[in-house]
């Protein structure tokens, strides 16, 4: 569906709800008392919150480069324009100071600002609503306790019809379900914490799930990897593709629990190093977790049913021999003619790169162009020489074909690159 469709179609739905229905407050909740259970001291509830502001990963959204903690203004390109994190700060005058716990629920379990504003869906509330009145009380708490900053709300850039926020009702009338997360009696207590984790607090579906055309989440597809905008250089952002995180074969069937708690503990495991925006994941919230949580998280991923791409097309054979010369050139060194890896040089292109085996290319051509950026400085060298970028010696033809090759050689079976796709990763 192109966009002046997809344009129309909401029109033409905007027309066929009441004005009533589209004007109206939307759903709210509220208390004659505290949030949070009778239970929990103040103290208690601030240190229960600042864990769970690290498991939903709060200060990468909230806290732009430069800026000051979760005083907010980070960009978050989408196809309907640029939209601006908040200030979550304690300020009363440009951040939540003035808000209740009630409100803060209402804005994570309903997307409703306190002024009975809806909010867009870029901050996560269709994951968040499952989060628990208690947990959301601790949030509260813990957010109300950091230092203040006075800092106005960047005003965001989305163009007509989506910057009309009334019509945001419609849209989660067709595709947004609030409501708290409910235990599955028939799983165990880690298998319930980690789906609590991924799909509520870690959001991680926002990323890995694909969207349709009027940006809300494919439940028919979900954790099958998914696109969003993000930054390959200063300044300068493209899209990345999110892995599949089900048992697909090209997703998590190759890898243990193990490989993936080792992974969002230390950005690393015997596949790969983490490069691009997952190292904010990484690095600002799941390392931070217990053992048993990111366990938990693991064992929930694992269990979660295969979603298997779309069948490809094989490749042109002059494509994969140009790949493969080109390969052998620039990196069968490092990453062996087997695709194998080596322990000190590269990782491994064959068997369990999830980059390699994605449906969509794009993060794979930017580790390509932009080179991989490591995790983090404080961890030793994994690799005995950073990759090189390849976006001044490769054109789109040459890298096409050589990421061809790598996605359609060894065990590898992902569909071919055009140079098209390349040409849209390009900054130029």
């Amino acid at each position: 569906m192109s966009f002046l469709r997809a344009f129309a179609f909401f029109a033409l739905t905007a027309l066929l709800v009441t004005v009533v229905l589209v004007l109206k407050p939307g759903a709210r909740e509220t208390g004659s008392g505290p949030l949070a259970a009778e239970t929990m001291s103040e103290a208690e509830l601030v240190e229960r919150g600042a864990y769970l502001a690290l498991a939903g990963n709060c200060a990468s959204c909230h806290t732009a480069a430069g800026g000051e903690y979760m005083a907010g203004g980070l960009a978050f390109e989408t196809p309907f324009g640029t939209i601006y994190s908040t200030n979550i700060t304690p300020d009363e005058a440009t951040g939540i100071g003035a808000w209740s716990d009630w409100d803060l629920l209402n804005s994570m379990r309903h997307g409703m600002r306190a002024n009975g504003d809806h909010l867009y869906p870029v901050f996560p509330y269709t994951a968040f609503t499952q989060v628990s009145n208690d947990d959301a009380a601790a949030l509260y708490a813990y957010l109300q306790s950091i230092p203040a900053v006075a800092r106005e709300n960047t005003v965001n850039e989305v163009s007509f019809p989506f910057n009309q926020r009334p019509l945001m009702a419609i849209w989660k009338l067709l595709f947004f379900t609030p409501g708290a997360y409910e235990v599955d009696e028939g799983k165990s207590d880690e298998w319930n914490r980690g789906a609590y984790l991924v799909e509520a607090l870690a959001h991680c579906s926002a990323c890995h799930t694909p969207r349709n055309i009027l940006g809300a989440e494919k439940a028919s597809a979900h954790m099958a990897g998914g696109e969003y905008f993000d930054r390959v250089m200063p300044d300068v952002y493209k899209p990345w593709s999110a892995p599949n995180l089900t048992a697909s074969s090209r997703g998590l069937g190759a890898w243990t629990t193990e490989d993936l708690s080792a992974y969002l503990q230390t950005a690393r495991n015997d596949f790969l190093e983490s490069f691009g925006p997952m190292n904010e994941v990484i690095l600002h919230s799941t390392r931070h977790l217990t053992a048993e949580d990111v366990n938990a998280m693991a064992v929930y991923l694992k269990s979660l049913p295969g979603v298997e791409p779309s069948p490809v097309s094989e490749p042109d054979t002059v494509v994969m021999g140009r790949g493969r010369t080109i390969y052998n050139l620039h990196c069968g060194t490092c990453h062996l003619p087997t695709g194998e890896g080596d322990p000190e040089m590269a990782p491994r292109l064959n068997r369990g790169s999830l980059v390699v085996q994605a449906e969509n290319p794009a993060s794979m051509i930017n580790a390509i162009l932009y080179s991989p950026e490591a995790p983090r400085a404080d961890l030793p060298e994994k690799w005995r020489e950073p990759m090189e970028e390849f976006q001044y010696i490769l054109d789109d033809e040459e890298l096409a074909a050589v990421a061809t090759f790598i996605r359609h050689s060894w065990d590898n079976r992902a569909g071919p690159v055009t140079p098209e796709q390349v040409a849209r990763q390009r900054w130029e």
